[in-house]
């Protein structure tokens, strides 16, 4: 199975739960009904929308600044997927920005000056950061695997969502890489709406994957390229004992 196929079956049946729309439920269109027949038409790439998951987001300017994010992603092919960012998986959401995740192979491809834009994915995994709130134990572990050397470029274009209005300019934002940059309060949060534990997770995930969560400096400018495992010399995981 490829990352592409993965994703899509990890994602079909969670996506349609967390958006609250049933597989037979309607949809209103410039003021009419339309069955879901119709709707595949008229809005294929939001059609194509099939999985959904959640992370914390952290301003690569300003460590401080997280925020829980909702995912709801679509392929492009087996490389590449995009996801629309929300700030809850209610109806009325808004709107945060977007995510394009591409495989590690695509990303070490990349010129020099925009791999700076790009943020590894090792840490949110294997300290529970990153949750399938919908999937099954077995399809979450299955997805963090796929998405665990997976690189994301994210760009919240609401960068304060409690303004009434997008404000500013998009804010490009970076991945938590390690136990210290974590704002505790903001996981606490995260952990009791979805009822799960990052320190339960993180015990599976480190057994099951095999490796320990990295511990790697935040950038201390928006131009540093991030790793995915260790600060310094070879940039690979080290094995849970």
């Amino acid at each position: 199975m490829d990352r592409r196929e993965a994703f899509q079956v990890m994602g079909a049946a969670a996506i349609v739960g967390t958006a609250g729309i049933s597989q037979a439920s309607a949809t209103q269109v410039h003021g009419q009904d339309h069955h879901e027949d119709d709707k595949a038409k008229v809005m294929p790439p939001i059609q194509n929308i099939h999985l959904h998951f959640c992370g914390i987001h952290v301003a690569k300017t300003n460590a401080k600044m997280q925020i829980v994010t909702q995912h709801f992603c679509a392929p492009i092919n087996e490389e590449v997927h995009q996801c629309l960012l929300y700030d809850s998986s209610e109806k009325n959401a808004k709107l945060l920005g977007v995510e394009y995740i591409i495989s590690d192979r695509m990303y070490h491809e990349l010129p020099v000056a925009e791999k700076r834009y790009w943020h590894p994915h090792t840490y949110e995994v294997l300290a529970g950061g990153l949750i399938g709130p919908n999937m099954t134990p077995a399809d979450e572990m299955n997805f963090m695997k796929y998405i665990l050397t997976t690189w994301g470029k994210t760009w919240h274009t609401w960068p304060d969502p409690r303004t009434a209005a997008p404000m500013g300019d998009p804010l490009l934002m970076w991945s938590l890489m390690a136990d210290d940059q974590v704002d505790t309060a903001v996981l606490a949060e995260r952990d009791r709406q979805f009822h799960v534990s990052a320190k339960t997770l993180r015990e599976i995930r480190t057994r099951e994957i095999g490796f320990e969560p990295p511990q790697v400096p935040f950038p201390k400018t928006v131009d540093e390229i991030g790793r995915q495992w260790k600060a310094t010399g070879e940039d690979k995981p080290k094995k849970n004992p």
